[in-house]
């Protein structure tokens, strides 16, 4: 499996910005897909995720109803739809595929590939 995210880019506060993780290999919908962030000098954290089959999806608190999921079966890609973005949102952005429970979505560890990273920077 390969995953290769993209659509990072400069964002003026209150803009939008969509993010794509295209995904390579067998089984897509087997999978949850995550998207995680890490600012420079703070940890990697959780963004959110969604399972491809059924489309369940879970968000970290701090982008509950800025940010969306979705993906589309048939291209084996997952989109992260950023709106009224946030100074605070600027981190390098990857994608990870794995297979955890809902409640685990938040684990990166049991994400079992990873991409390598998009970059949003937003400006105030």
């Amino acid at each position: 499996v390969q995953l290769q995210a993209s659509g990072g880019g400069l964002v003026q506060a209150g803009g939008s910005l969509r993010l794509s993780c295209a995904f390579s290999g067998p089984s897509f919908r087997n999978y949850v897909m995550g998207w995680f962030r890490q600012a420079p000098g703070k940890e990697r954290e959780f963004v959110g995720a969604i399972k491809v089959s059924g489309g369940t999806t879970r968000y970290a608190d701090s982008v509950k109803g800025r940010f969306t999921i979705s993906r589309d079966n048939a291209k084996n890609t997952v989109y992260l739809q950023m709106n009224s973005l946030k100074p605070e949102d600027t981190a390098v952005y990857y994608c990870a595929a794995g297979r955890p429970i809902l409640r685990a979505y938040d684990q990166a560890g049991l994400y079992l590939y990873w991409g390598q990273g998009t970059q949003l920077t937003v400006s105030s």
